[in-house]
């Protein structure tokens, strides 16, 4: 898949095939990256195993070893290997705090009729986002 300034490989990894197959794949795609004269950057190509029993396998760029992660940024979505979206909600909290903390610093009224409004269109979205997930 390719997105903006993103791409994405994906296979299932549970046999010697579908391993091959998965190299086989990231071949491919450098050949088409040297055929645009593009280039990845290795030191930011990271795979993220999904699944309670992936076997972990190590996977290669060409010559250059890819390095693992548990959590990755996918569309802006942090996921982590379990698919759990708890680091995105704690994310979410984190930022409308520091809005909260702004509104606190920032706003020297504490009338209902300023500060429900702020909150409303400031805190809330960053809130009801996290609820997606």
């Amino acid at each position: 898949m390719k997105f903006a300034d993103d791409n994405e490989l994906s296979g299932k990894v549970d046999t010697s095939e579908g391993r091959a197959t998965l190299h086989n794949d990231l071949d491919k795609l450098e050949e088409w990256a040297n055929k645009n004269l593009m280039k990845f950057s290795k030191d930011k190509c990271k795979v993220l195993h999904l699944g309670k029993h992936h076997p972990g396998m190590q996977h290669r760029l060409r010559s250059t070893w890819l390095g693992s992660s548990s959590v990755e940024r996918d569309l802006g979505v942090l996921v982590d290997s379990k698919l759990n979206m708890s680091k995105e909600c704690a994310a979410a909290g984190k930022k409308a705090n520091r809005v909260l903390g702004c509104i606190n610093k920032g706003i020297t009224s504490r009338d209902e009729e300023v500060i429900i409004p702020l909150c409303s269109a400031l805190v809330r979205p960053h809130l009801e986002y996290c609820v997606q997930f």
